[in-house]
C-alpha cells in the first residue's frame, strides 16, 4: 500500500497525504489536484476505488467509418476522454466494410437511449447522401454534432479542418522547393472534404506555378481510395506524368506513394518528394519520416463534444460550420526538386 502511495504521488505531482486523503474521499483537496491523482490512479493501471467512480451522466454515440486509418483511433481517443471528464460514457460504434451501416449504428444507438451522438466522416460528407436521415435524428429530439464535412442541407453544428488552407500549405512548402510538377493523390470525388481539397490545391497551384486550371485538372489529380493501396495507384499515375512531388489527402496514401516511388526505382525524397494529411500517431517514425499537414485533432474533437454537450443542455450551438486551422510539419520526406539541386 505504501509503495502503491508513493507512485500514485510520484505520478500525480503531490505528497503521498494528499494521495491519501483523495483515496479515502476526505474534503480539503482542490478539485484539479484530485483529478491529478485520479488520472495516476489510471496511468499505473490501479483500479479506481468504488467510492471514487463517477456516475455516468449518460450514453453518448461515436460513429467512426473505420479504425485501420489511425487518425480516426486518436480522434476517437481525444473525444472518449473528453467525454469522460464531463461525467459521459463514451459508445464507440464503427462501420465495417460488410457489416453495420451508418443507419444501423445510429438506430441502436437511439434505442439505447444516447444523449447524442458525434459522426465522424460519416454520409454528411458525401454530396450524394440522403442528408433527410439527420432530419428525422433532430425531430426524434437526438442532439448531434457533424465532424469532417459540411452540408448546407443539415441543420446541426459541423466542425472541420480547413482542407483549402492545407493545401496552400503544402503546394507552397513544395514550390519553395523548387517543384514544378505537383500532383494530388486523394479519394473519390463525391466527398466535401476532397472537393474543397481540389478547390485549394487548384488555386495554390496557379498562385504559386501559374498553370491553367485544366491542366491542373486532368494532368495533376489522381482519385483512388484512402488506403495505402489507394495511395500507390494514385501515385504510380502521377509519377507516369512527370510529377516531382506528390501531395497526398491523407498519410495513409502517402505510405502508398512511397511504395510506389520506391517500384519506379526513385528514392524519397532525392527522386520525389511526399506531403501526407493527418500527422497520424506514429507516422513522424516512418521511413523516411513523414513530411505531412497536422489535422488539428486535439481542438477539433475537444470542441465536437463542448458543441455536443451545448446541445445535450439545451442551449444549441449555431447551426454552422466551426473550421480548424491546420499546420505544416516538415520532416525528412521532402527536399529540394531534382533538377534544382547544386550537383557535387
Amino acid at each position: 500500500m505504501t509503495t502503491r502511495l508513493a507512485d500514485i504521488a510520484a505520478q500525480a505531482g503531490v505528497s503521498e497525504a494528499t494521495v491519501s486523503r483523495v483515496l479515502n474521499g476526505k474534503p480539503g483537496v482542490a478539485a484539479t489536484t484530485r483529478q491529478s491523482v485520479l488520472a495516476a490512479l489510471d496511468v499505473l493501471g490501479y483500479e479506481r476505488p468504488v467510492r471514487l467512480r463517477q456516475r455516468s451522466e449518460g450514453l453518448v454515440g461515436l460513429i467512426t467509418p473505420e479504425l485501420e486509418n489511425p487518425i480516426f483511433p486518436a480522434l476517437a481517443q481525444v473525444i472518449g476522454q473528453a467525454l469522460t471528464r464531463q461525467g459521459y460514457t463514451p459508445v464507440l460504434a464503427t462501420q465495417t466494410p460488410g457489416g453495420s451501416t451508418e443507419d444501423e449504428l445510429t438506430e441502436m444507438l437511439v434505442d439505447r437511449g444516447v444523449a447524442g451522438i458525434i459522426y465522424v466522416s460519416g454520409l454528411h460528407a458525401d454530396t450524394t447522401a440522403d442528408m433527410q436521415r439527420y432530419e428525422r435524428l433532430r425531430a426524434q429530439g437526438v442532439p448531434f454534432v457533424l465532424v469532417d464535412g459540411f452540408s448546407p442541407k443539415v441543420q446541426a453544428p459541423f466542425i472541420s479542418p480547413d482542407d483549402r488552407a492545407a493545401m496552400t500549405l503544402a503546394v507552397t512548402h513544395l514550390a519553395s522547393l523548387g517543384h514544378t510538377r505537383i500532383g494530388l493523390a486523394l479519394g473519390p470525388k463525391r466527398f466535401v472534404p476532397v472537393q474543397r481539397k481540389i478547390e485549394g490545391f487548384v488555386r495554390a497551384v496557379q498562385d504559386q506555378l501559374n498553370l491553367p486550371a485544366d491542366v491542373i485538372e486532368t494532368e495533376l489529380i489522381q482519385h483512388s481510395l484512402y488506403t495505402l493501396e489507394g495511395g500507390q495507384a494514385a501515385a504510380t499515375a502521377l509519377i507516369e506524368r512527370g510529377c516531382t512531388a506528390v501531395v497526398c489527402a491523407s498519410d495513409m496514401m502517402a505510405l502508398g506513394a512511397i511504395r510506389a516511388a520506391r517500384r519506379h526505382g526513385l528514392e524519397v525524397p532525392t527522386d520525389i518528394s511526399v506531403v501526407g494529411f493527418d500527422d497520424s500517431p506514429l507516422i513522424a517514425f516512418t521511413d523516411p519520416p513523414l513530411t505531412t499537414v497536422r489535422k488539428p485533432v486535439p481542438a477539433m474533437g475537444q470542441a465536437a463534444v463542448r458543441t455536443l454537450l451545448e446541445e445535450i443542455g439545451g442551449t444549441p450551438a449555431p447551426h454552422s460550420e466551426f473550421v480548424f486551422m491546420p499546420e505544416l510539419v516538415v520532416r525528412g520526406s521532402t527536399a529540394s526538386a531534382p533538377g534544382d539541386r547544386v550537383r557535387p
